[in-house]
Formats: structure tokens, sequence, C-alpha cells
């Protein structure tokens, strides 16, 4: 055996390239059939998950110190974190919810269909209604209401225009099931199904 080379067992590097998922307060997380948790995706406490979501690499579901619950088929994209106030705020996602690339959500509603787009900021009370888009880089303020099929953007973020509600819902439901297409891959190597 070469020099610094340890041989591991197939179990174990199975259970090497698994999710964190972890107990805290009592709490345990409830994940749904057929999701997808990346390597280094961390999942603890009160986090109740629906079927088919996706969770990618780097992402952190935080329900140590209040609730998530996360709609069917809904993708949170790489390096997000989700988190609430303690005793005040939670988090709500419907379904076929896509959360891009490096989103903060803390303790915010999020409706059906909606897509919260890259580096955005949604921030407690606030709530996003069904099929609404927020900008990539946009900051959604405390305790805001984005209405149903409105296009929000900026920092702080506010209204820009009304868009299609058909065609919203195309874009998000197109999204969300690339998404569940894209975990299906890892599964075929064997890996992160739960």
């Amino acid at each position: 055996m070469a020099a610094g080379f340890v041989s591991t067992s197939k179990k174990q590097q199975i259970l090497d390239t698994m999710a964190i998922i972890r107990s805290v307060r009592g709490f345990t997380p409830v994940i749904g059939k057929d999701c997808f948790l990346a390597d280094n995706a961390c999942v603890v406490g009160d986090v109740v998950m629906g079927d088919e979501c996706s969770v990618w690499f780097g992402t952190v579901l935080r329900g140590d110190v209040n609730s998530i619950r996360i709609g069917n088929r809904v993708n949170i994209q790489d390096g997000s974190v989700l988190h609430t106030l303690y005793q005040k705020s939670t988090i709500e996602i419907g379904d076929d919810v896509s959360i891009g690339h490096n989103v903060v959500i803390h303790g915010a509603k999020i409706h059906d269909y909606a897509l919260i787009g890259m580096g955005a900021v949604v921030m407690d009370d606030a709530e996003v209604g069904e099929g609404a888009l927020v900008a990539a880089g946009s900051v959604v303020l405390s305790r805001t209401k984005i209405g149903a099929h409105e296009l929000w953007a900026g920092a702080p973020a506010k209204f820009v225009k009304m868009v299609e509600p058909e065609k919203a819902k195309e874009m998000n439901i197109k999204i969300a099931h690339n998404y569940l297409m894209y975990s299906k891959w890892y599964e075929e190597e064997g890996e992160n199904k739960h």
C-alpha cells in the first residue's frame, strides 16, 4: 500500500458522501420520498421536506431555533442558507419553488411556483406570492408582501412589473423539474437519495 493511502470499505465511502442530517432540541429532520441531498448539504432540527426535493452542495437548512417547512419538488441550490428567529419567525415554502444559488431566506413564506434569484436575501416575515419572481441580488426587507405574479428587484427590493401568470408558472415548473432531473444524475451514481 502506498504511503498516505488508507483503504476504506464501500460502506464507509458511501457514509463519507452523505449529507449532514442532525437532530437538535428533540427535533429530527423529516425528508420526503425521492429527495436528493448533496454530499455536504446540512439539514438540522425542525425541518420537514416534501417529496422530490433537492438540496444542493453547501446548502444549510437550519431548523434549530424554529420550524422550516418545504413543499414538493422544491430545489434549494448551492450555497443557500435557510434560518429563522427563535420563537418568532418560521419558513414555509410551497410546491415547485426554485431557490437560486447563494440565497438567504430568514423566516419568510414563499408560495407555490415562486422563483428566488441567485444571491437574493428574503428577510423575516416577508411573503413571496404564488408565481412571483425575486430578481438575483435583491434584498426583500422584513414584512414585505410580494403579490402573486409580481417581479421585484433591487436592494431594497421594489415592485418592477407584473409577470404573465401562465408564463411564470411554466418557467418555474420547468426549472423545478430540471433540478429534479439533475438530481437523478447523482442517483444513477448510487449516492445521496433519501
